[in-house]
């Protein structure tokens, strides 16, 4: 026999079994019983889904030069860093310092945000890499590059966060 098992052996020595028909006659019997169980015929949800909100801003196009940004064109706020083949299909926007959490706004560097209004080849779900200058407000900038010849500034267009789906757990 090993040390190992002389050790289990000792520190936890195998228990009788007792029968039901050992037990003492203190126990108390108990019989199945039936239960009627009433369900309703709609089940209502616990939490009410939330509607985040929806934001309406001006829209513009800037491209990584050193006149439409700081002396760094090609590293964003959030420090990821643009490369020279960049377009606006990678879908990276900034947006002004008062929607973004560190000056008091909802969203946070990394947030997906789906943006409608533009057009059919710019709407679409952006994710945030980059600040604008302190001076703009309620407002978004798409990064594009100086090829795609994008110039162009719209009103009244929709911003809305998107939600993370996290982990849904399913029986079975």
């Amino acid at each position: 026999m090993s040390l190992a098992l002389f050790l289990l052996t000792f520190l936890f020595p195998p228990r009788p079994i007792f029968s039901a028909a050992a037990l003492p006659s203190t126990v108390a019997h108990l019989s199945p019983r039936t239960v009627s169980l009433v369900t309703p015929s709609l089940i209502v949800p616990k939490r009410v889904p939330r509607h985040l909100p929806t934001y309406t801003v001006t829209a513009t196009i800037y491209e990584p030069d050193p006149r439409q940004t700081d002396s760094e064109p090609f590293i964003t706020a959030d420090n990821s860093f643009i490369t020279p083949q960049h377009s606006s299909k990678n879908r990276w926007m900034a947006l002004s310092r008062d929607l973004l959490k560190p000056w008091g706004g909802t969203f946070s560097f990394g947030d997906s945000v789906r943006v409608t209004g533009i057009s059919k080849k710019l709407d679409g779900t952006y994710i945030i890499h980059d600040t604008m200058n302190r001076r703009h407000r309620h407002c978004m900038d798409i990064l594009a590059a100086k090829w795609e010849h994008l110039d162009e500034m719209w009103k009244g267009v929709k911003i809305v966060k998107v939600e993370k789906a996290g982990p849904v757990w399913r029986a079975g």
